[in-house]
């Protein structure tokens, strides 16, 4: 039976689930996930290595998490908008993952149009349908709900699959799989079978470290910060990283640094714990803050953020 292969987009707005799937459907943490609209701000690759099974063919599935679909208001914001369009026009197959315990707006018209304007076949998500069952979102019960709202959007797009997920609970997931592998056509394998994605390790920890920011921040500060690892230098028993976390005042510098140093020792464990787990080893994790006034403005500096552009400096 032929292999089949090729690369999936998956786009919709911010807080729709977007991460969660990624990381359910490749079976590790890929993408840091909160539920603070733009958590992502990267194209973050995921592959999954479908094997042979009677009466479905192998196969290999290139998932690209892109971020939320918004209308950009900055440096950063348009950089983001970027990484959304470069994903659409290289895949095979686009999955808009829709809240369907979220009421539609304006907003979800040009997620739409963004499809529309690919002529890739698409196929409708339909998340947090666990939430439908326990009354959260829209008003009645879920299946009442989730009839008529699939028969909206047929009308609204001619997507090849429409599908209720649960990413959060897995639900749905594996017929999701099996329609995504019958979608793609043969192919090569594009990546060999131990890699899970094309992210370096250096991105990943400097996303680790902004996902505790998210956690213990809020209001603006969130949204302010980003991260840049300065020096990281593996050892087989410890490795050494140190990581600048830019802002852009002083007032949320006082913050992200708290009384006495508490909120960065606070960020700087937890993310010590999770990143110790994804290189295997010890880590001496230094934080340091730095003010950097409308960083999310300078397209030079969210240049320099772009990993892809760090690691051929770094080659």
């Amino acid at each position: 039976m032929a292999f089949h292969s090729g690369f999936v987009c998956i786009l919709g707005r911010p807080n729709a689930g977007k991460s969660t799937l990624l990381n359910a459907l490749v079976g590790e943490k890929l993408a840091i996930i909160s539920p603070k609209p733009q958590t992502t701000r990267n194209r973050i690759l995921g592959i999954i290595h479908v094997p042979k099974q009677k009466g479905r063919p192998s196969g290999q599935i290139v998932l690209i998490d892109t971020p939320g679909v918004h209308r950009p208001d900055s440096s950063l914001g348009r950089k983001m908008m970027t990484e959304v369009r470069e994903a659409l026009a290289g895949c095979s197959l686009v999955l808009l993952i829709e809240d369907a315990a979220r009421r539609r707006d304006p907003g979800d018209q040009f997620v739409l149009d963004l499809v529309k304007k690919a002529k890739t076949p698409a196929f409708l998500l339909l998340n947090k349908i666990d939430l439908l069952r326990c009354g959260q979102g829209r008003g009645g019960s879920g299946k009442d709900r989730l009839l008529p709202l699939i028969d909206s959007f047929r009308r609204l797009h001619d997507f090849q699959e429409v599908i209720p997920i649960s990413a959060r609970k897995r639900e749905g997931l594996d017929l999701l799989l099996e329609k995504l592998l019958a979608a793609l056509p043969e192919g090569p394998s594009y990546f060999p079978e131990d890699q899970i994605t094309d992210q370096p390790m250096r991105f990943m920890v400097a996303e680790a470290i902004r996902e505790q920011i998210l956690v213990e921040t809020k209001e603006e500060v969130p949204y302010a910060t980003t991260v840049m690892i300065e020096q990281f230098e593996e050892g087989t028993r410890l490795t050494r990283i140190a990581a600048a976390i830019y802002c852009e005042r002083e007032g949320q510098k006082a913050i992200l640094v708290g009384k006495g140093g508490q909120m960065l020792k606070k960020i700087g464990t937890a993310a010590r714990l999770q990143i110790e787990k994804m290189v295997g080893s010890k880590v001496f994790l230094e934080l340091f803050v730095k003010v950097r006034s409308g960083w999310r403005e300078s397209r030079e500096f969210v240049d320099e953020l772009d990993w892809r552009r760090q690691a051929e400096f770094l080659g």
